[in-house]
């Protein structure tokens, strides 16, 4: 692991820190205040970089969750992905999911200080990810930690003639500790539902989500949405701790994951639903013209 050295922010005006490692793939495996983690570690990033297996704040790139197929069209064509092959993995069904960058080691960090960090991923230049996305880009992430808040900032620049498909997100995996799961309540805000199949693939079929304050109790979420509000806010609070997300741009699109068996809820940001990179429904970034979509988690 020696080769793995995470780095670690610190706010200016507060006890919070966020550690990221950017040789496994740009994930941040902490954000804690007073020593207090508010992560999930799950099976910590050892697991994350040598089998996948997802914790802390990992980016799902370039695609969010699931497709509905091992291959998608584009401009004609057809792209098909190969299990195991160029960082595609598949869930329990066999169908690519979480994009192709978990734990990638590609990232180079461009700009560094206590509390912001910055780092380049030439997608264009490296032919093992243009083979899942042959799309040629620069893929920036941009963290700060101010104010209590962690902000995440994506950028993509096309570096060809071809616009470039966003469908990507992030998987905050968060807690609240020292409180029991039972106790814990969420607030979402209004969106829209989207049905799913039993491969959690969406149906077509949709119903309005009402969003408000509720105990998380012993229930178990694993639904995704459209339609979320820029600036929209998602809340997790127990006891006098609470972490808040703020969609603050570019993410219309939003999962909620809460397993029985681990006692933390996914707020996950996407900038299109799930298999939208199958169905055609995203924005694109055209050339000339970078997008950057912003997220932020504040602790308390």
């Amino acid at each position: 692991m020696a080769e793995y050295q995470p780095i670690t922010l610190r706010d200016p005006s507060s006890s919070v820190t966020a550690t990221y490692v950017p040789a496994a793939g740009m994930i941040c495996t902490s954000l804690a205040a007073d020593g207090v983690e508010y992560l999930g570690q799950r099976r910590g990033v050892e697991a994350y970089i040598t089998s996948g297996k997802t914790m802390g704040i990992p980016i799902l790139y370039p695609w969010a969750n699931r497709l509905s197929a091992t291959k998608y069209p584009i401009d004609g064509a057809v792209v098909t992905l190969t299990p195991g092959v160029g960082g595609v993995r598949t869930d329990e069904h066999g169908v690519p999911i979480h994009g192709v960058l978990g734990a990638y080691a590609g990232w180079v960090v461009t700009e560094r200080s206590d509390h912001r960090l910055v780092a380049d991923l030439d997608w264009g230049g490296t032919p093992r990810l243009l083979a899942a996305f042959p799309f040629p880009h620069v893929l920036t992430m941009t963290v700060t930690l101010a104010d209590r808040a962690l902000t995440v900032e994506t950028t993509v620049a096309p570096s060809s003639a071809a616009p470039v498909p966003l469908c990507y997100g992030y998987h905050p995996y968060l807690q609240i500790p020292g409180v029991a799961r039972a106790q814990w309540q969420l607030q979402t805000p209004a969106m829209r539902h989207l049905q799913v199949d039993s491969w959690g693939i969406p149906t077509g079929g949709t119903q309005e989500w009402a969003g408000g304050d509720q105990p998380l109790g012993d229930t178990e979420l694993d639904h995704g949405f459209d339609q979320v509000d820029e600036g929209a806010v998602f809340v997790l609070s127990g006891g006098d701790r609470r972490v808040e997300v703020t969609f603050g741009q570019g993410y219309s699109g939003a999962q909620l994951f809460a397993p029985a068996a681990d006692d933390l809820v996914a707020i996950e940001p996407m900038t299109a639903p799930t298999d939208a990179l199958r169905r055609g429904n995203y924005r694109m970034a055209a050339p000339g013209e970078p997008e950057t979509s912003r997220f932020s988690i504040k602790v308390g």
